[in-house]
Parts: C-alpha cells; structure tokens; sequence
C-alpha cells in the first residue's frame, strides 16, 4: 500500500460571525408586585443569615446566594445586575457572588421590575432576569462536605470529632481576580495555623483554587461556615492494577541502543520508574519524584510496566522478534508513594501541575501518560471534578495531549447469584451506572482510553478442562473497561486499545486477572527476577494510545494537541467482534464502551491511493464560522462502489468545573452539498433584524453525516460519517463545504481565538487515483490564490 503525506484541507476564506441562537424564550407569568416583594424578601433574609454567621477570625465575610431559576437567564444579565455566576447545576441552580455588600445594582433591578411596566410598554423591567427566579438562599455548612465525605459518614458538621485531626481537600469559589482568590488563601491559611493546623499545599489555577488542610475537627466545622468554600472533601486515592509473570533473558537478544536524536518523549505519571531495568535504560530521559521526598524508584512496579509499553507499543511483537529497538524516550514523575497513595501534603493538582510543566518546559515533551484513577469517584453526570478540571486546564494551556486510563472495575455480582454471573452477565454489566468512568478520565479535552480483549486462551495443562473460560472474546470489550458518558453526554471513552482478559475459573470459584494467557506482556520492575511480567487494565491500554501519538507527533513535530487527537480519532475502528457483542445493548452501546475504536497508527499517519486525508490546524473567533472546501473529483463521484467522507474535529476549551456547562464554548461542523459558497455564507452569518428572516437551507444540501448532530456536538473530539452507496447527481458539484463553527457559552474574549483541528477523511471502496486527483486539486486552488 501507498503512504503519501496527508494534503492541507482548502480554506474558503470566510470568517464572518455566525448567526447567534434564539433567545431563552418567555420568562415565568408572575404577578410583578408580589414576585418583587418576595424575591426582596428573600435576599434579604438571606445576606441578614451571611451577617449573622460567625466566621472564623480573620476571614472576610463573602455575599454568596443560592439562587434557583424557573427559567434560563443569559449570564451577562446577570454580571448586568452586578452579580458573578459561579456555578450552575442541571437542575438550573446558580450559585452568585457579589462583591458589593449592598448588592446596589441588583436591588435597584428588583424596584424596577416590582413597580412595573413604565408608560407605553407591555412588559416590567428586568422580567427576564426577576420573573426566571423561583427562590433565593444561602449554602449551608453541610452543603459543603464533598462525596467521599459523605460515603465515609460525614454528612453533617457535627461528625467531625473535635479533637480528631483530619487531611482534606478544601475548594474555593472562583470570585474573579486572581488576587482576590490569593487573598482568600492567605486569610484561610492564617487562621487554620492559629488553630494549630496546617496548609501543606495550595493550587491557583485558571478558575479552579485548591488548598491541602490538616487540621482538627472543631477547625473543619468552621471552615464549612466559611462562605467561599465550595466543598471540603476527602483527598483522591489512585487505583492501579498489578499482575507478573513470564521468562526471557538478556541473554537472548542484543542490548537495546538509544532511540534516534529526533525520538518524541513520554512522560509517565505514575509509581516511579525502575530506570535500570535493561530494556529501559537506554530509553530513560528524566526520573523525578513529586514532591522529591516521593524519590523516583518504582517499589510498585505499575510505572515500569506502564513505561514498558510506552516506549514499544507492542512488548510482546518486539520479543517474540528478540530485538528491542526503542523510538520513544520515556520520562517519569513518581506521584505515587510506595504505599500506592497519593503524597499526604501536596494537592494531586499540584502534582499535575507541577509534573506536566517541568517536563513541557524542560523536556519540549508533548505526550503525557495518567494511568491513574480513584475507583471512589464514578462519575455519574454531574459536575466535574477538581483532578479532572485540572488536567484538562493543563492540556489547553500547554497545548500537550494527556493519555488518561478509563479506569477498571470490580464487577459485584448480584446478591444470591454465584461468581458464573461474570460470564452470564457479560457484557450488560459494562453500562450499567456502576460500570461508569472514574476520576480523572471524565476531563474532557484528554484522551480517555478503554480496554478491547487481545487474547481469549486458556491454560494447556489438562487439569484445567472445561471449568477454565475467558469471560469475553477476542476483540470485545475488556471485562473490566469502564463507559460513558462523558460531561454533558459526551463520547467517554474517547479510544480504546488492547488491556486484556480476566479468567474465570470454575474450580477455585474466582475470576482472576492473573493468567498470562489473557494478559499483555509488558516490563517487570524487579528485572533481576525477570525481564518480563504481564498486565491486565486499561492502565496498560492507555500506554499503547500515549505510544502511537507520540509516533504521531515524530512525524508531525508542529501540530497541535488537537490534530494528533484528530488524526487518532480518525484512524480507530471498533474491531466487529466488539460491535456484535455490543450490538443487543442497543445503538449506543458500541461508543459508551469502546468510545470510537482503536486507533491505526498507519491510517493516523498516511494517506494512500484510494483513502486521502485532507486537515486544518487552525484557530476560531468566538461566535464566528469558517468555511473550508472538500474538493469532489470526477472519478469520486462515477466510480461505483461505497463512498466516505468523514469528518473529525478535536478543540480545547476553556474549562470550569464548578458549572454543570463544563465546557466554555462549543464546536460544532456541518458538511454541505449543492449549494454555492454565498449561499453557505448567507445562512450561517449573523443577520441585523433589517435583513429579513434567515433564508431557507433544503433539506437535500445537508450530507447527512452519523452519527447526528445531537449525538456528537457535545465533545472536544468530534467524529462523524456521510456514505455514499449509489452515484450522486452532478448537482451537487465538485466542491463540497465543511461549516466550522464556534459558539461563546461563557467563554470570555481573552479566551479567544479558539485553537481547533479538522481532518476530512475522503475514501472510496474502487481502486483508482484518488490521491493524485485531489493533490492536483488542492495545489491549483494554492496556484489561485498565490
């Protein structure tokens, strides 16, 4: 086959603001008088409740509201009313900070809008921000006590023994200013020392303000009156699989050599790294613990283990071939202490942090590998949470792609129903609400990675007989991989990769990860036993995806995170074994547990004579759309045979974890045929009232791509289909139009431009020349322009 270079995708040079959505429609019928008076009466009630609690010395008091809505309200009316959203909920519950004590602005509204419509107009001032209100209130001190408190029974304040001292994760609003978050920090930090306690970490980053408290109970329960805290919760604890097994010695194959000069790195977050190990040595760029107190060595093993397939891939091809040629070189940042816990004093956003920036900074390194997760934390929809937010914070501002495992789980069989119910209930258990993703691999600018079986064998010796039965089969979802979705219904996992099997043994009774004949061989931290062990997890499928990006990235050492992610994504494929066990789960099941596939690092990284890729590595304006052009040659469209054009976009963001609307803007693409380009303009501009209703777009310009719209736009990464089974009518033109478009949620103008990346994947089931034809293409439209 073929590899050719993949072709820029033709920019139709528009970028004109695209039209806005609707407003938020009609606002609550209420009877203004009363509504008013209500609505004053509560906040009154409310900032006299904030006056009245005792704070802790030294803290300033904050005016923070609760506010629950009937309707929805743009957030600038609110920032009009001289108020800053901080945080909404599903339930279209706002949390509102004002820096005003008085709350001026938003009284002087409330008078408005109580006195009603001035002369000569229908409707009361401020209707659409007053009449939306259902209830006004303060959060309460066990409102603050975060989910992993709650799961060890600490559900209110008075369960926190005075005298017992505590380690917790506190969590500040994002009240605006930097200097006003530090501020706070400072006052926080002084008054838990005056009582006897400690801050061992504190985390500012982008929105997101995190302190590290030790402190005794009675200084806890104050802080939860403090109302700037917006929880106080349990610090993560990591979640790492760990098997062994399996013989080869260096003796039998010659020593490995240093990877190339230009080889991309890996940096693994993780256990540690065992850099002696004699497959490894020659690979090793930079070991450090975070903090240095953690040192660097491996005494877990997971970090080896993980590196080892970092650095080849495929572990198990490279012995089998007795030659051990490394083209990545691996760094490691030991987060984890040898008791497979996270540092006591230091913030795991803090570790990130610090992690991926001495690496980025010191090393150019652009991959980083986090298989690491806290089984506690199951994400069930809701908001994100703070490691995830910091992650995602990370890979936007450092412009690097963050590897991140699903996570594993321990399926609980039913009560009353025995070990087998592995095998029976396989795979309907994955979906179930237990089944779903852990924290961190909910960040949604990551790349998430589940797990696909790549062996179903069972042991040879005789003994074992019939009682001996992998639960799935090759190429199906790993028995342990964890589903979707992800933040705001998004695709989660993103990819998946090969992590292996479990074992059901009916003589012992047990399912087991332990045989090496269903799991991936891989690198042993104790290599004067062995070289080699084996692995079951999605730890060690996310290390094979961290692998092919960094290939990626060697070959194309000036894209953006978002294009590796694009390319990758536009290469997987789910294996059919996976989608035909999957498929009596219903359409969805497929993506919620295997996420768009494994990637093809060949197909991510080459074109060939009958499937081109054509990409855009680009930047966005709020509110605004590009067109780009998808040529369309002659042969595409009188060929017979089954046709592709499939579309995959990846962007990065801003992030806020504290609202339920995660994401700061959304992207979203259109792929239009038939149509001329001023007609493609004239529908998605913005339009001035004078102009008239927008002009209609038929039905039969829009290339009906799957999955739809509603399905797909909710993510960062992106990936749709249009099939083309029979010939198309010459209508339509040579010239397709792929509409990229960005929409401000609550994205500020120093968030903008949005970075972006969009790859066009045309194949075509005959076999003809369709590279040359659209390279030819695409360089007369360059000719054109020059």
């Amino acid at each position: 086959m073929a590899e050719y270079e993949h072709l820029p995708l033709p920019s139709a040079e528009v970028n004109l603001e695209r039209r806005k959505r609707p407003g938020f429609g009609s606002p609550p019928l209420r009877d203004h008088r009363a509504h008013g008076r209500s609505v004053r009466t509560q906040v009154d009630a409310a900032v006299d409740e904030l006056r009245r609690r005792p704070l802790p010395v030294g803290v300033d008091p904050s005016l923070i509201l609760r506010v629950r809505m009937e309707g929805t309200t743009a957030e600038s009316a609110w920032e009009n009313a001289g108020l800053t959203v901080l945080s909404v909920d599903g339930d279209k519950t706002l949390v509102l900070f004002s820096s005003d004590q008085e709350m001026t602005e938003f009284r002087g509204q409330l008078k408005a809008y109580q006195a009603g419509p001035p002369p000569g107009q229908a409707r009361a001032p401020y209707i659409g921000l007053v009449a939306a209100i259902a209830d006004v209130g303060t959060i309460g001190p066990a409102d603050r006590i975060g989910p992993l408190l709650r799961a060890e029974g600490f559900v209110r304040p008075g369960d926190f023994a005075d005298d017992d001292t505590y380690s917790v994760d506190l969590e500040l609003w994002d009240l605006g200013t930097r200097a006003l978050r530090e501020n706070k920090v400072r006052q926080i930090d002084s008054y838990v020392q005056s009582e006897f306690g400690e801050v061992t970490d504190r985390y500012l980053g982008t929105g997101l303000t995190l302190l590290r408290v030790r402190a005794r109970g009675a200084t806890i329960k104050r802080l939860l009156d403090v109302p700037d805290v917006a929880t106080l919760d349990l610090p993560p604890t990591p979640d790492a699989a760990i098997t062994e097994l399996l013989d080869l010695t260096v003796t039998e194959f010659p020593p490995p050599t240093p990877p190339p000069a230009d080889a991309p790195s890996i940096t693994i977050v993780d256990t540690g790294l065992t850099a002696a190990h004699p497959l490894l040595a020659a690979a090793v760029g930079e070991i450090i613990g975070v903090p240095p107190t953690l040192r660097d060595d491996d005494t877990n093993g997971h970090g080896t283990r993980v590196a080892g397939i970092a650095v080849y891939g495929d572990v198990r091809a490279q012995a089998e071939a007795r030659l051990f040629r490394p083209e990545i070189r691996v760094n490691s940042a030991k987060v984890v202490n040898d008791a497979g816990r996270f540092d006591d004093r230091l913030l795991i956003a803090s570790q990130m942090r610090q992690a991926l920036a001495h690496f980025h900074a010191n090393h150019g390194c652009r991959v980083f590998n986090v298989s690491l997760g806290d089984r506690r934390l199951v994400y069930t929809g809701s908001k994100v949470g703070a490691w995830a937010a910091a992650l995602d914070e990370l890979a936007r501002e450092l412009d690097v792609v963050i590897v991140v495992s699903a996570g594993n789980l321990a399926y609980a069989f039913p009560e009353g129903e025995t070990v087998e119910s592995h095998l029976f209930r396989y795979p309907g258990y994955l979906i179930e609400a237990a089944s779903r993703i852990v924290e961190p691999a909910n960040a949604a600018i990551v790349l998430t990675i589940g797990s696909i079986a790549h062996a179903a064998g069972v042991p040879c010796e005789d003994y074992h007989g019939v009682a001996m039965q992998p639960v799935s089969g090759v190429d199906e979802p790993s028995p342990f991989t964890r589903c979707g979705p992800g933040v705001g219904g998004s695709m989660k996992p993103d990819l998946s990769d090969y992590g292996g099997n479990l074992m059901f043994d009916g003589v012992t009774r047990r399912v087991s990860d332990c045989w090496p004949q269903t799991s991936l061989l891989t690198l042993n931290n104790r290599y004067l036993d062995n070289l080699f062990t084996t692995a079951t997890g999605t730890s060690y499928s996310a290390p094979r995806v961290a692998f092919k990006a960094a290939q990626l990235l060697r070959r194309f050492p000036d894209a953006s995170a978002n294009l590796i992610r694009a390319l990758l994504a536009s290469s997987a494929t789910i294996p059919p074994g996976a989608i035909e066990r999957l498929q009596p789960l219903g359409p969805e099941a497929s993506s919620r547990v295997c996420g768009l596939g494994i990637p093809d690092l060949l197909r991510a990284a080459t074109s060939d004579d009958n499937r081109v890729i054509l990409y855009a590595d680009a930047t966005i304006a709020l509110d605004q759309f590009l067109v780009y052009e998808v040529p369309i040659p002659e042969e595409f469209l009188v060929t017979r045979g089954r046709r592709h054009i499939q579309v995959t976009l990846a962007f990065d963001p801003p992030v806020r974890h504290t609202r339920i609307d995660y994401l700061g803007t959304r992207m979203s693409f259109r792929l239009v045929r038939g149509a001329s380009l001023d007609e493609v303009v004239d529908f998605y501009r913005r339009r001035a009232k004078a102009e008239g209703p927008v002009p209609d777009m038929p039905a039969r310009f829009d290339c009906k791509l799957k999955p739809g719209p509603n399905d797909r736009d909710s993510g960062t990464l992106q990936r749709a289909t249009f099939v083309m089974q029979n010939n198309p009518s010459h209508d339509y033109g040579d010239t397709y139009y792929l509409v990229v478009r960005c929409e401000r949620k609550w994205a500020a103008e120093v968030d903008s431009p949005q970075r972006f990346a969009v790859v066009v994947d045309l194949s075509h089931q005959a076999e003809f020349q369709l590279y040359a034809r659209l390279q030819e293409r695409v360089r007369q439209r360059a000719r054109a322009r020059a």
